[in-house]
């Protein structure tokens, strides 16, 4: 049985990726560090900690007997490109299946975000795996992906202090919302925690909100040769 230590930055992320995976034979490990969050808005923050705390969690986590490791947060995978060449296991970042989904189906995407401090790093990554997508000439020159971050305003706060049924509310008004303003537009749950509200919101009203969940676990099938029960 292949063990994954997941790597998160709020606990209520643990019980997404259990329920996810929960029909693989998988061992989960999780590791929560809400610590740079907290951090984030503090005069001498800057991406050097990022960087520091996550190249050094990954390395333990490693340590720890893990076969591979899960990064929920998007704060924390938008610094794997630089961070998890230096581990010795296969390193999974969140948003992963996202990116492949966007390479290998050009069109607009609206990216929402609860978080404002993982939007420049996430759009970062997202516009790197574009550029090398297209350096290594894999699409058609007339095909292209366009982007943009929106942020569901005053969001945030309420998952931090443990409110999820206030979070889930919001975000799904917010994301509905996107939905029907961007009609032609794929709309993207950007974070984890908003999986649950991009599922509400397309049982609820028929439009289909992208998820981190949605894809994860065929993805890990594929990644991490993970096999159902």
């Amino acid at each position: 049985m292949i063990t994954i230590g997941c790597f998160h930055a709020h606990y209520s992320n643990i019980v997404l990726i259990e329920e996810a995976l929960a029909s693989y034979e998988v061992e989960l490990v999780h590791y929560v560090d809400p610590g740079l969050d907290r951090l984030k808005h503090d005069a001498d923050f800057n991406e050097a900690v990022t960087h520091e705390k996550v190249s050094q969690t990954l390395q333990w986590i490693a340590h720890c007997h893990a076969d591979a490791i899960l990064v929920t947060c998007t704060l924390f995978a938008a610094v794997l490109g630089q961070e998890a060449q230096h581990v010795p296991i296969p390193v999974v970042g969140i948003d992963d299946p996202l990116l492949q989904e966007m390479q290998r189906n050009p069109g607009e995407y609206i990216l929402a975000f609860t978080n404002p401090a993982t939007i420049e790093g996430t759009m970062a990554r997202v516009n790197q795996a574009l550029q090398q997508e297209r350096k290594d000439g894999q699409r058609n020159e007339i095909e292209a992906v366009e982007t943009e971050a929106v942020l569901i305003p005053g969001t945030f706060e309420l998952i931090m202090r443990g409110d999820k049924e206030g979070y889930l509310a919001a975000v799904s008004a917010g994301l509905q919302q996107l939905a029907e303003q961007y009609p032609d537009s794929t709309v993207v749950a950007a974070q984890l925690s908003m999986a649950p509200a991009a599922a509400r919101v397309t049982a609820d009203t028929g439009m289909a909100i992208h998820s981190p969940l949605a894809s994860l676990a065929a993805y890990l099938e594929k990644k991490l040769n993970i096999v159902q029960r």
